[in-house]
């Protein structure tokens, strides 16, 4: 297992690069709506769920955890794909090798240790990327390895992502954060934790997925992250206006 090695001025860095050119480049907008990530007071631990579709979900989701938490947050990432882009570790993701039962126990208590400590961690049950309208979601059974590591009724927040064209050449993201989830974890049998947590995320899922859709890819309480980007078509909207004058 590879532990987090967070870097201060790697992370004051990295967070401008990201958000100035990286995401920028790639999307339309992001948005976020609902909870809100400190929906739990400050110094308390949360794990936060997430689907899993896209190379850009981790990228997107430490953005809104800097730009609208105060809370330490770290990510549980695939083992191959830490050890391929190493830089992720300094941003506070730690591995999980899913091909072996050892490492993934050793994962899951180092986890707990930063839940001990009142971190929040991230999780992509699903295990691995998955087509945004996979059904069922497919969520793994370690989960609950994890929360029978953490402290007694730690909340669990069930976070969506969904990506879609919406009159706009490149694709808007909106990141929904819904109630947290609160049960005696430790009292649940693996397969019921795991049954439960995929009913309500695929719930939350699908229910964003149906409001961005017939709002034309706009959800009612949303804040930007990073705001909407001028268009080809309001460029050449313009462009006529300024013709005309």
């Amino acid at each position: 297992m590879i532990a987090a090695r967070k870097s201060a001025g790697f992370d004051r860095i990295f967070r401008l690069y990201n958000d100035r050119y990286l995401l920028r480049r790639q999307f339309q907008s992001f948005a976020m709506s609902g909870h809100g990530l400190d929906v739990i007071p400050a110094g308390q631990p949360a794990i936060y769920i997430m689907n899993h579709s896209s190379w850009w979900d981790g990228l997107l989701l430490y953005h809104a955890f800097r730009q609208t938490s105060h809370a330490d947050h770290y990510v549980m990432m695939e083992e191959r794909q830490l050890k391929r882009y190493a830089f992720f570790g300094k941003l506070g993701a730690f591995s999980i090798d899913k091909s072996s039962p050892g490492d993934i126990r050793q994962s899951m208590r180092y986890g707990g240790q930063l839940l001990q400590n009142g971190g929040r961690v991230w999780i992509f049950p699903q295990g691995e990327m998955k087509h945004l309208d996979t059904r069922p979601l497919g969520f793994r059974p370690g989960i609950h390895l994890l929360l029978r590591q953490a402290p007694v009724h730690t909340p669990v927040i069930p976070v969506t992502l969904y990506y879609g064209l919406f009159q706009h050449a490149r694709l808007q993201v909106s990141l929904h954060v819904g109630e947290p989830l609160r049960e005696d974890w430790q009292n649940l049998r693996s397969a019921e934790c795991s049954a439960l947590l995929e009913e309500h995320l695929t719930s939350q899922l699908n229910w964003h997925r149906d409001q961005m859709i017939r709002q034309d890819g706009n959800m009612a309480d949303e804040r930007n992250l990073i705001p909407p980007r001028r268009s080809t078509d309001d460029r050449y909207d313009q462009y006529r206006q300024w013709r005309k004058r």
